[in-house]
């Protein structure tokens, strides 16, 4: 009797504290919701009812006041990595042989890093590479250039369609796209859900059979940005729209460098031919997202959210941080979420990645520029059409290489091994045109070896390929001054009968 005793007492001690383990997981539990459902009041409490794509920005901040406010930390350029950064970085100044390897094309007379979503619409204003267009007709690019600049883009897109928005000059829509990149780009205004609003991505998978709508939340906070740090081009043969420069990404084999080279060389694309070499080239842009997908952070399942727009914390409400910009700037709070290494050994591993990569870039570069060179001395000493082919070929295959690395932002640390094979891709094709332009030269009498130019700094590389920078300069400065305030003007007048007004902002 005893015994039993002594076992219930056993027993009711047991009881009690498993019960009162229960209770303190049900009470964690209910607080957890009930602090989940005050924060979700907190937040999602609307000010104004904004249109399927408004493009001011300022408006979604009346809703969303924290993303909004750290939105507009990205006017900030003062940080400066070891290779980029927030602040506009003159490349051609500080690499004067991209001068030679872009001759013939508007990258010769200005490309400089990008600021940031902040600065989109300024900075597009003010590149030489869009010209001076004084009339609608006017200028060296199409309207397709605008179409990751804005949030004005889908609200044009929703009225006149792709194809529509696509067609005509650069210029002619100047007064229409306005704001800078902002949360119209990305976001559903009512459920502030991710969404695609650029076609060509829906496009691009379709055309490798893929559904983009079957994407997961994870999967779209990298596709969101896929929407324009991509490789792309202008496809002017659609059919629905003969001579039209329609938005297209060039992933119908996949998205690789490889792949993307396989379609040029099938729909035969070409940017633009060399001014000196006489090669076809191909421009890359910037294939950010191609690149990531070859990384360890993609294999591991890390977004571009992950690490350029981390989660931060004000007044106990959690948010996804809208600075959006290097994680070097805020190792803290990106990578250091995941590696317990110190600041400093983070830091180093990026460095030295990049200075690696850059080592094989440098390398290539020097050879494509030298290729090109050659090129030139072998048509003036008489080359025929026939003879250079296989040269030309080559080059084709060297400067895409390189530039689809060189265009990337951040592929040394995205993918180092990926970017390291490509670029070795681009030093044997350039090695491989420099013999067959030696053979041309031997062949027209010419064995001495052809001189490297004196390109050593931006103006001595632009008045080597014949270009007048001082004309350029005064006539984009003069455009500037005169056709840009009109853009302002007419923009305001026709943003203020837009409901609701400007005027009637509140505090944020």
């Amino acid at each position: 009797m005893a015994h039993y005793k002594k076992r219930a007492s056993w027993i009711n001690w047991v009881l009690f504290l498993v019960t009162m383990v229960v209770v303190f997981f049900l009470g964690l539990l209910a607080s957890s919701i009930t602090e989940r459902r005050a924060e979700s009041e907190y937040v999602y409490q609307p000010r104004v009812d904004l249109s399927e794509y408004e493009p001011r920005n300022v408006l979604w901040g009346w809703n969303f006041p924290r993303e909004y406010q750290s939105y507009l930390k990205t006017a900030d350029t003062t940080f400066r990595s070891k290779y980029n950064g927030s602040a506009m970085i003159d490349e051609l100044a500080e690499d004067p042989r991209l001068v030679v390897l872009w001759a013939g094309y508007s990258f010769s007379k200005d490309y400089s890093s990008s600021r940031g979503h902040y600065y989109a619409i300024t900075d597009i204003r003010n590149t030489l590479r869009t010209g001076t267009p004084r009339e609608p007709d006017d200028g060296p690019q199409p309207a397709t250039c605008w179409s990751c600049k804005s949030p004005d883009v889908p609200r044009l897109m929703e009225t006149m369609g792709p194809m529509g928005f696509y067609t005509g000059k650069w210029g002619a829509k100047g007064p229409d796209v306005v704001n800078f990149i902002g949360c119209a780009d990305c976001h559903d205004p009512k459920t502030m859900d991710l969404r695609i609003t650029r076609p060509a991505l829906k496009e691009a998978f379709k055309s490798m059979g893929k559904d983009i709508s079957q994407a997961t939340h994870q999967e779209m906070r990298s596709l969101v940005c896929a929407q324009c740090h991509v490789e792309y081009y202008f496809d002017k043969t659609r059919p629905d729209g003969a001579g039209v420069e329609y938005l297209t990404f060039p992933w119908k084999y996949g998205t690789s460098a490889d792949s993307a080279l396989k379609y040029y060389e099938a729909v035969k694309h070409t940017d633009f031919t060399h001014q000196m070499s006489k090669a076809p080239i191909l421009k890359a842009q910037h294939p950010d997202y191609e690149i990531y997908l070859t990384g360890i952070h993609a294999e591991r399942g890390v977004a571009c959210a992950d690490c350029h727009m981390p989660y931060v914390k004000e007044g106990g409400q959690k948010f996804t941080s809208h600075h959006i910009t290097s994680p070097l700037s805020n190792i803290s709070g990106s990578c250091q979420v995941c590696h317990r290494e110190s600041e400093e050994t983070l830091r180093a591993n990026v460095y030295t990645r990049q200075d690696k990569v850059k080592q094989i870039r440098d390398l290539a570069e020097m050879e494509i520029v030298r290729a090109h060179v050659e090129a030139k001395a072998a048509w003036n000493a008489g080359a025929t059409d026939y003879e250079m082919a296989p040269a030309l070929k080559q080059i084709r295959y060297a400067q895409w290489f390189w530039d689809y690395i060189s265009a990337s932002h951040g592929a040394a640390f995205h993918s180092p091994v990926e970017v390291s094979r490509i670029l070795g891709n681009a030093v044997n094709a350039a090695g491989e045109a420099r013999v067959l332009i030696a053979r041309v030269l031997a062949a027209h009498g010419k064995n001495q070896p052809v001189p490297y130019p004196e390109i050593t700094t931006k103006m001595l590389a632009q008045k080597y390929i014949g270009l007048d920078m001082a004309r350029l300069n005064a006539e984009k400065a003069g455009w500037i001054k005169t056709v840009v305030p009109v853009w302002d003007q007419m923009a305001k007048e026709r943003e203020a009968k837009m409901v609701p007004s400007l005027t009637e902002n509140p505090d944020i």
